[in-house]
């Protein structure tokens, strides 16, 4: 078998296995279900188009991740530019249908620096193990949510 049609055969085999958990973490990214899908369709339309962009140095999974993941922050970064460019960030409402709980672990995970952000939504809404996240992203990242505990509890 060609080189070209295992990937294809690989991104279709992560579609059909692993499509909740992909959309789980592009709902994280983007506070919407409807918006997810249509990213996490993007993303795999983007890894079929882009495949032979993977040079193999890592496992399929993790570059689909990648290009996933880019889209659902692709289609945040649009979503505030609309949002910026129509109303004000204060005339929103929650996204969740809820008040924002400021003092909430939502809020201090949203706080991270991105990269830590997105360390956290893979290891623990997408239920990665720790090898397929980065480690020490995520210990950094466990740190932060860490002193941010310590701070309330003083």
């Amino acid at each position: 078998m060609a080189r070209d049609d295992r990937l294809v055969q690989g991104i279709e085999e992560l579609y059909r296995t692993r499509y909740r958990q992909f959309l789980r973490v592009a709902t994280v990214i983007l506070g919407d279900g409807a918006t997810a899908h249509d990213a996490v369709q993007e993303g795999f339309a983007q890894a079929l188009k882009q495949r032979l962009f993977f040079r193999g140095d890592g496992p399929l999974e993790g570059w689909v991740w990648r290009v996933v993941t880019n889209a659902a922050l692709a289609a945040r970064r649009s979503q505030r530019a609309d949002q910026e460019s129509s109303e004000s960030s204060e005339d929103w409402p929650s996204r969740n249908g809820q008040a924002a709980d400021e003092s909430g672990v939502r809020v201090w995970i949203a706080g991270l620096p991105e990269r830590q952000r997105l360390a956290v939504y893979l290891r623990y809404y997408a239920d990665l193990d720790y090898r397929a996240t980065v480690s020490a992203t995520l210990s950094a990242a466990h740190q932060t949510l860490r002193r941010c505990l310590e701070e309330v509890s003083r």
